[in-house]
Formats: structure tokens, sequence, C-alpha cells
């Protein structure tokens, strides 16, 4: 298939790319949807002057104020708190240093909240502000804790706002842009839905200028092969572009979760499921959260090399590592960080966390968890990854 590049459309342009024998999407899902996570990138909420646009956020405020009163729970995971922290601190663009982007995140994340919770409270809903960070998806205690929270606010009529905690995160726990936040935030609350907005009505098989056409509905993967997706935005504010919201999309379809990604323009119109933007089908069910981090956003400390038992045993039979079936370790890690698991040619074939630390390990391979634990002692006759600690890949 030939190459072809997926770009932005203000408005309009050619009739939809869908295969004739293709069932359409039910795009009622989010018409009648209980509760559905909406996320929203800095590129729409910023002013071409820089900074937030009040205009643009109270507009989406408006639209998913009304949804709200119609009786659907909403949670906006939003972005654009370093943006509304430049102007303030006499910055003229995003700062590319982590310490600089936190201190714009500080003092923009409350002036945000401010502009949200005036917006909202025009038609009576109450906003909440909840930061998060990669680590309370890597914990059980941790991402429960969030559940509970975010659960309770929605009983209770609140719109919780949700952000990623820029403050305090480094470059190693980070989601790296909010439209994998959302993703993972949706699965957390078990929504029917994720709605990605930004400054993108669509995704296109090419330059709407030349003619080509919405994807309007997506399956799967093997309906996105051989498009080039962008990775930046016009604004210059965003951190992901096009790709990470297919990525987001994919990652939801894939868990059960309906996604649709369209402009923030179009954001009634989408909530009122009306054809606009590209819906992405459930194509997965649902798998706990933790799986989800490691298959998508663990950062990768080390790899085992498994023998071609160890890769049927893990690949086929979904079982745990154990210390006989690894043949090389590469890298250095702890015990608890994400490993790669790949096979005699350097496939990867999973992810997981790993019981032991790279110094422990090399005096392990090839030997049984019996005989280890007789050499070396209780402790060391434990797997190397557990079965409920792993995903393929």
């Amino acid at each position: 298939m030939t190459s072809k590049t997926v770009t932005v459309s203000g408005a309009g342009g050619a009739p939809d790319r869908q295969a004739p024998d293709r069932q359409a999407p039910d795009r009622t899902v989010l018409s009648g949807a209980r509760r559905i996570v909406v996320k929203v990138g800095s590129s729409s909420l910023t002013s071409l002057k820089g900074g937030i646009s009040e205009e643009a956020l109270t507009d989406l405020a408006d639209a998913l104020a009304r949804k709200r009163n119609e009786g659907t729970e909403i949670i906006l995971v939003s972005s654009g708190a370093i943006a509304a922290g430049l102007a303030p601190l006499g910055l003229v663009k995003r700062p590319r240093d982590l310490a600089t982007q936190q201190a714009a995140a500080s003092v923009g994340q409350g002036l945000l909240m401010a502009r949200y919770t005036h917006a909202f409270g025009a038609h009576g809903v109450t906003v909440s502000q909840v930061l998060l960070t990669a680590d309370d998806f890597m914990r059980r205690s941790q991402h429960t804790n969030a559940f509970r929270a975010l659960d309770r606010l929605l009983n209770l009529g609140v719109v919780p706002v949700v952000n990623e905690n820029d403050t305090v995160a480094t470059h190693e726990i980070r989601f790296g842009d909010n439209d994998r936040l959302a993703a993972l935030v949706a699965h957390l609350v078990r929504a029917d839905a994720l709605v990605l907005l930004s400054d993108v009505d669509a995704l296109y098989d090419g330059p709407p200028s030349h003619g080509a056409k919405r994807i309007s509905h997506v399956t799967g993967p093997h309906d996105l092969e051989g498009i080039t997706i962008g990775r930046t935005g016009a604004a210059g504010t965003g951190t992901g572009g096009m790709v990470t919201k297919v990525e987001a999309a994919t990652i939801a379809a894939g868990s059960g979760i309906h996604a649709l990604v369209t402009s923030t323009a179009n954001a009634a119109a989408a909530l009122a499921g009306q054809d606009v933007g590209t819906w992405f089908s459930v194509s997965g069910s649902r798998k706990p959260i933790r799986l989800l981090w490691l298959a998508h956003l663990a950062s990768v400390e080390g790899t085992l090399v498994l023998d071609d038992g160890a890769v049927k045993a893990v690949r086929d039979r979904h079982t745990s590592l154990l210390p006989a079936g690894i043949t090389a370790v590469r890298g250095t890690f702890e015990a608890g960080d994400a490993v790669a698991m790949v096979s005699p040619d350097g496939t990867v074939i999973a992810r997981g966390l790993v019981n032991y630390g790279s110094e422990e390990l090399p005096q392990m391979l090839g030997r049984t968890t019996r005989e280890l634990g007789t050499a070396l002692g209780r402790g060391y006759d434990r797997v190397v990854v557990h079965v409920d600690d792993l995903v393929l890949v």
C-alpha cells in the first residue's frame, strides 16, 4: 500500500473513506453513555497571543456542562496548565527543560482551574481538580484509591478535571502526553467512551486540500496500514500531535472502550452521537489497568533473552518466566522494574515486572527454582516474572 500522510482539516473535505461492506459505527454509544472521558489538548485552549483562550474554554465547558446536566457523567482530562503559566512567568513559548515546565505548570494549574470553575459554574456544575502521575497506575493500592475518589466525585455530580501532576513528575515516570493519560483514566473509571479533542476534526488519508478522504471508522490497526500520522500540531503548545491521539484511541478500543478523535469545535456534535471525527470501535476486552500501563507506558529498564522453550511457554502457554529459560541478561535494573523479554533472534515477545535485579540474575540462569532454593536459600525459588505481571506485545 502506498504511504500516505494524515493531516488536519478545519472543515469539509472529500467523502469518507469507508469500505462498502463495513458495518457503520454505532455512535449512539455517545448520545446514551452513562460515563464519558473527554480529553482536550493545549492547542485547542490556546489563544493566538498565547495563554488560555477564554472563548475556547467557555465553549468547551458549555458543551460538557449541558451533557452533564442531561445525566451523563463527565471526566475532563485537560492539558493547558503549562500554557496558562507562561504569561505570568514572562515566558513566550513552552520551555524545553523539565524544571521550567514544572514551574509553569505550578503557576498555570490554579489559573486553569479557576477558569473551569467559573465556566462550569454558570451551568450549576461543580468541578474538582485531580492530579495524577504514572505511579498512580503502577501500584494497586494507588489506582484503587484513584478510582474510588473519581467514582465518588461523579456520584456527587461533580466534573473532575484531571491532569498529569507536572509539578512533581519526573522524566522517568511521566505519561508523556495527556492522550495516554486519558486512555488509562477511561479504563480506570470504566467509561463507556473516550473522546479525544484537539484542533483536528478527524483522521484523513492525505492532505484535504488534495482531495483526501476522512477516515470515519477504524475497526483495528489494519485500517491504518500505510498511513503516516503526524506528530505535531500547528499551535506548537502540545506534546503529541495526532499520533498520540491514535495511540490513545487504539489503547482504549483494545481494552473495551469506544473512542472518538475529533476537534474541540465538534464537541457538542460528538457528544450527541453525530457523524463527526474518526470513530474507533471496540477491538478487545478490558484488561487489568496495571497490564495496560505495562504494555503502553512502562519504561523498560533491561532485557531478558529467552531460549526457544521459554518463548513458547511465555507466548503460547502464557506461563510465568523461570530462570531456567533465560540465556542472557542485558541492562541494569532492580527488582520491580519493567523488562523486555526477547526471543533468541531479538524479537520482543513480552514485557514484565522482574522479581530480581540485574546483579542477581546472572547466577540464576539455566537453573530450576528448586536448585536455586537449595543453593542460594529462600527467596530465590520464585519465578523471574510472574504471569500476573506479564503482558504479551
